[in-house]
This record gives C-alpha cells, structure tokens and sequence, in this order.
C-alpha cells in the first residue's frame, strides 16, 4: 500500500491531524459534504470495501452523474477521474492521491497522438477509455474493454480505423472483429509483465482451473486463455462458471470482490516475468484510506478542466453510449 511520507509538511500535518478511526471519519465527511466514494476493482481491499460503487470506470462514472451528489471521490487512476468529470461538469471531482496515473494513458502523449492521426488522415479514431481527456478529444469514438470489438463491428467494413491507445486490447480486437486496425503502440504495465512459464505451471498444478484473462493481456497469454473479458465480464464468468479453480490474469484486486461473491471457489493470480506473485498496479495502490479521509477534508486534489476541451472529450463517449444502446 502507499504511504504518507511523514518526512514532509503535508505528510506531517496529515499524520498529526489523522483520526483514529478513518472509516468513521471518512464516513461522517461523506455525509457532510453528499459525497460518494467510487472504487475501481483494482483498488486496496480497505477501499473497495467503503465505497458507495464498485466497477469498471465508465459504470462508475456512469453512476456517479446520475447521483444528486455534490462530490464524487474517484478511487481509481487520474484519467477515470477525469472521465468522472467529463461527465458531471458540475460536480467536485476528487482523486485522493494527484500522482496516480496510469502507464497507458501516459504511453499516449496527446501530442505526438495527433501527429500519429495526422499521418493517417482518413482512419477513423477509436480511443480505449484508458487514455487522458486531451486524447479523447481528438477521438471519434470511445470504447471499453467491454464493448470495443461490437463497436468497431458497427463501423462501416471500408472505413480504416486507427485503435489507441492499448496494442494489446487493438490486437484482440483485430482476431474477434477480423477488422485490419492502424495500431497505437500503448501499453498496460500490469497486463505486459505475467509470465507465461508461471502461468503454465499453474495450469499444471490445477488442471481443472480455467484460465481467465483480460483482453489487455500479450497475444501469447491470450491464447492460452479458456475465457477473455472485461473486469466487469470475468467477475461475472466467475460467478456462472461450474469451475471451482480460477487463475486469473489480470490486476489481483478483483480477487477481493471475486472472494466476496463466491468464497467457495479459489482464485490464483499469476506472477510477474520477475517471478513474483506482486503484478499490482503501482499506481492504482498510491489511494489508500488516509489520503481517501484527506481529500474529503480539503476537497483537494480536484479535477479541473478547461470547459471546450471537456465538450470536445465527451462527444465521442456519447457516441459511444449511443452506438451501445
């Protein structure tokens, strides 16, 4: 888990001033302030555990704007809180620690995406939701992990398309829909670094375990897969499956919410190329449950955004959504 640094002078009025029992405290700020807290399933146990929402980012996004609450606390990454914000404009959107970003939507500079599109003037854009807001803005349409081979099935069969900003997620895509797509070279940390002998060696020692896996995952992982899906997808494989045994491949802080839901089944994750069973998302583990009470103190770290580049980054998300009905 990431921890206050107390050597500095934030750090060291926020262990001077911390309650002692947070969970009460961020409790009775969220009733003082109507807010709501929103977990991503890769999130610390602790914080998925008080959360109002916990999901993907666009659901909870989605949730979030149909609330009547003032403040929307976005436990997750800076680009979902962004997404939070392109979509409740009128809302205080809180990420509880500023430097939580996210290795794929930094592997997609917005200025060197638009002179990528700017080679490929006739493609059309299809932007994975993991990206910042200044990229969207520059894309036709929004996808999800969840949805991005039906909407790239709905585009005409001679448009050309440029996918970004997750290779991986593109390849994928390119074998379910049969579609050629212009590649973005992006990609995820987490889902580049499972290994592939210590995956195989689970299957060995669990041979009736089914092997599932997000679509962010290497083509060579993929393959070995017995079902590919969204975070939200292989919550609910994992709930229908008649399998008892899961090794999952993807961030290990869906094994909390997989634990809950069926505690009679076991789910294994899979180590990293270095061998070890710790493929956490750095950035996604900087929230924790001091800087969660923090935020809500201060309502700070906010999300600010300039108004024409939010209009700009919330067309192709509507598009989205409509195209999704």
């Amino acid at each position: 888990m990431s921890e206050i640094n107390p050597e500095t002078e934030l750090g060291n009025r926020i262990m001077k001033d911390t309650p002692g029992d947070l969970v009460s405290a961020i409790n009775q700020l969220r009733r003082d302030r109507n807010a709501i807290v929103l977990a991503h399933y890769y999130q610390e146990p602790e914080i998925q555990d008080i959360a109002d929402f916990i999901g993907d980012s666009l659901e909870l996004s989605r949730k979030a704007a149909s609330t009547d609450a003032d403040v929307i606390v976005f436990c997750g990454v800076h680009f979902m809180a962004e997404t939070a914000k392109i979509l409740s404009p009128d809302k205080i959107v809180l990420l509880p620690d500023s430097d939580a970003g996210c290795s794929l939507a930094d592997d997609c500079p917005a200025d060197e995406f638009e002179a990528f599109k700017a080679k490929h003037p006739e493609h059309y854009v299809v932007s994975y939701i993991n990206c910042t807001a200044a990229v969207k803005a520059q894309s036709d349409l929004i996808c999800t992990s969840s949805n991005a081979v039906d909407l790239v099935n709905q585009l005409p069969s001679d448009q050309p398309i440029l996918f970004a900003p997750d290779q991986n997620l593109g390849r994928w895509v390119q074998r379910q829909s049969g579609r050629e797509l212009t590649l973005w070279q992006g990609r995820c940390i987490v889902h580049e670094t499972f290994s592939e002998e210590a995956l195989l060696k689970l299957k060995l020692q669990h041979p009736d375990g089914e092997v599932i896996a997000h679509p962010e995952c290497m083509e060579n992982l993929l393959d070995i897969a017995d079902f590919i899906g969204s975070t939200s997808k292989l919550l609910a494989h994992a709930q229908s499956s008649s399998a008892n045994t899961f090794i999952v491949l993807t961030e290990p802080g869906i094994l909390h919410q997989m634990q809950k839901m069926v505690p009679n089944k076991t789910f294994l994750d899979v180590p990293g190329l270095d061998g070890c069973s710790c493929n956490t998302c750095p950035y996604m583990r900087m929230n924790n449950l001091e800087k969660l009470w923090q935020c809500l103190e201060t309502l700070e770290p906010k999300i600010e955004m300039d108004e024409d580049l939010r209009i700009r980054a919330l067309a192709p998300i509507e598009r989205m959504l409509e195209m999704s009905k």
